[in-house]
């Protein structure tokens, strides 16, 4: 089997990808900060940082601290705002061939619907990332994330302006169940979703007795939660995603091929590279040749044939 026999690419919702390697949102920033290190039109699509009505200039610093395995970050959603990102950004944006996902945050439902409306009209948006699982603000974020009832309420009320775009929900793992807040956001138009965003952590410096994030808390992302990431990914493929052909794009400490197999195996279309990319920039393009050596070492033709494929 040659290269060109294997098909890479996966169907998230109405959108072909021309491979499953996509950016986690709040990592690349908003694509041309990696030009230097990669060519982002080799990725299936990019999700840029949270994009808020507002500017945002995030938390007090310390405001990310290295850990065993993985790092904790408590930015705190700073951004241009919506409005900026618009003018300054999208032309940007229009530079590259690759879809792109905005993810969007906001302090109550309006604010999100706002941002929603306001980017759907950029035609060059594939579609939004709603973030609800952002656990370092003190309003907004994960405050919707962890109650179904809020999760349908603004799943529903977004999806109403998003109109043709696709609408991707990212979810927490700070929760009892996480197969029930996918079904409150499945139930409520969501396209795709999310899976993980970071989980709530600590990290004190003994001298002071202080928490080192002048936030207090922060979210652990990186090598030290993919277990627990494929689990979950698998737990809700198996018990929302699978019967309700919802594809998911999955994530949490991806920095290999076989890292990025894991999840599509456990139940993934699309993955997602986050703290990987700061210890390797173009880590995402040695994924994709990764991915495909592995399809020619097992007979595969197709990645898709992957998804869920767990025995």
């Amino acid at each position: 089997m040659k290269n060109k026999n294997i098909d890479l690419s996966v169907k998230l919702g109405s959108l072909k990808l021309i491979n499953p390697l996509m950016t986690a949102s709040g990592t690349c920033g908003y694509a041309d900060e990696l030009d230097d290190f990669m060519d982002i039109n080799l990725l299936g699509g990019f999700i840029t940082k949270s994009i808020t009505l507002k500017s945002r200039l995030g938390n007090d610093v310390p405001r990310i601290v290295e850990t065993d395995s993985g790092m904790l970050n408590a930015i705190g959603l700073a951004n241009i705002g919506v409005e900026k990102f618009v003018q300054e950004k999208i032309p940007i944006i229009e530079r590259y061939k690759t879809p792109f996902f905005v993810n969007i945050a906001g302090e109550t439902i309006d604010e999100y619907v706002a941002v929603a409306e306001k980017l759907t009209q950029c035609k060059r948006i594939a579609g939004l990332e709603l973030n609800i699982s952002c656990p370092n603000v003190k309003k907004g974020g994960i405050t919707f994330g962890t109650d179904p009832a809020l999760v349908r309420q603004i799943t529903g009320e977004v999806k109403k302006v998003v109109k043709d775009k696709l609408l991707i929900v990212k979810l927490t793992p700070n929760v009892t169940d996480i197969s029930a807040i996918a079904r409150a956001a499945v139930d409520c138009g969501a396209d795709a979703l999310s899976l993980i965003n970071t989980f709530t952590a600590m990290v004190i410096d003994i001298e002071t007795k202080r928490p080192v994030l002048a936030n207090r808390t922060g979210g652990l992302s990186g090598p030290a939660i993919k277990p627990i990431a494929v689990y979950l990914v698998n737990k809700v493929y198996n018990e929302v995603a699978k019967s309700a052909g919802v594809p998911l794009v999955a994530g949490g400490g991806i920095r290999t091929a076989s890292d990025a197999i894991e999840f599509i195996i456990a139940g993934a279309t699309a993955v997602t590279i986050g703290t990987g990319s700061f210890v390797s920039p173009d880590c995402a393009v040695k994924i994709i040749e990764g991915i495909k050596k592995y399809c020619l070492r097992h007979s595969i033709t197709a990645v898709a044939e992957l998804t869920g494929s767990l025995k």
